[in-house]
């Protein structure tokens, strides 16, 4: 897959568009029909953002933004991202403006918080480096990795899904 624009959305966002996840992270080379999408998501509470662009090509988050808003909303996740520099209490979009900046200049791990992974699997990569997991799939899992597998399975069988209806 990946062919066109549509197909890779699908592909590489199949759980948020389905409402399993809260957001995705996908790249783009070349024009996106990124308003034609934005206007249509819109009606079903899913955004479109561009987080970085360069040389051509783009990092884009898809996500649905109620849910978004709840999860960096969450007092847990508010002093997380505070220990890591972000100006809380401005709302969902001045946070990812922020993660925007912070990828002009390398790769920020917090964003797996934006991309709903459990803050106990964030911290956990960012204080063990990516080491000392206790599984791994669509991140690194520093908790339950029950728990996390069933929820990679749910993710790999929505885009199946997904995929097969669109193709």
């Amino acid at each position: 897959m990946g062919h066109c624009f549509e197909e890779t959305l699908v592909e590489q966002c199949a759980p948020t568009l389905a409402g399993l996840k809260p957001a995705s992270l996908f790249r783009w080379q070349g024009a996106a029909p990124f308003l034609h999408w934005a206007k249509k998501l819109a009606p079903y509470g899913i955004a479109i953002r561009i987080l970085k662009a360069q040389a051509g090509a783009c990092l884009i988050c898809l996500y649905r933004a109620g849910w978004l808003r709840q999860i960096l909303a969450e007092p847990s996740n508010q002093a997380f991202l505070q220990r890591h520099g972000y100006q809380t209490g401005q709302g969902c979009g001045s946070l990812l403006e922020q993660l925007s900046r912070r990828l002009e200049v390398g790769f920020p791990h917090e964003i797996g918080l934006f991309l709903g992974y459990p803050l106990e699997d964030v911290e956990g990569f960012i204080q063990n480096q990516g080491r000392n997991y206790t599984a791994c799939g669509c991140w690194k899992v520093y908790g339950d990795p029950h728990a996390a597998q069933e929820r990679f399975d749910c993710y790999r069988r929505c885009t199946a899904l997904c995929r097969e209806r669109f193709r």
